[in-house]
């Protein structure tokens, strides 16, 4: 294999990082002691720049090309974004509507299987006496109240991770010094 450039970061399926290599885990790094790395990243990976400064952190992260592609955002080397998990709003989801049917007819049958709520003997549609619901046979003719039914849900985030598989970035500290032109 031939000998890598300062900077270039590579993948491997092992678990260690080879002589003159380092984990891409945002380590801080003595300016003092890799010079030449330093003056290539300076502190775009964080860092103070008078005695420190770090390696790109990949742990848990997707890297992306910098730059804009089509129809795409720009991202600007160094740049983070994303997130491991998100929490939905309202205005986040489709617009839709969860409406509770009921006909005003009487019940006749004793369960909703191609039914709606009926009003029962007392003439509410309410549970009578005995537990049972009264349902009507056929389709609904009004729309109760929209605080008939209630909200539900706990508002926690989800996962939002794409599949992935967990290998190691590793960055090379020493070599080839590239050149711009």
């Amino acid at each position: 294999m031939s000998e890598p450039f300062i900077g270039e970061i590579r993948l491997c399926g092992f678990n260690f990082a080879p002589v003159g290599w380092a984990f891409c885990n945002g380590q801080l790094l003595s300016i003092s002691q890799f010079e030449a790395l330093f003056n290539l990243i300076g502190t775009t990976y964080g860092g103070d720049g008078q005695q420190t400064f770090a390696l790109p952190n990949l742990q848990s992260r997707v890297p992306i090309h910098q730059g804009q592609g089509s129809g795409l955002g720009n991202y600007v080397i160094g740049q983070l974004g994303g997130s491991e998990s998100v929490t939905l709003n309202t205005q986040q989801l489709p617009q839709h509507n969860h409406p509770m049917n009921v006909s005003v007819a009487f019940g006749t049958v004793g369960s909703p299987n191609n039914g709606v709520l009926g009003v029962t003997n007392s003439g509410t549609p309410s549970a009578p006496a005995d537990g049972n619901l009264d349902f009507a046979a056929g389709a609904s003719n009004t729309t109760m109240a929209a605080s008939a039914i209630t909200f539900t849900g706990g508002n926690q985030p989800h996962a939002n991770i794409q599949p992935c598989l967990a290998v190691n970035f590793i960055v090379s500290l020493f070599g080839i010094f590239p050149s711009q032109s």
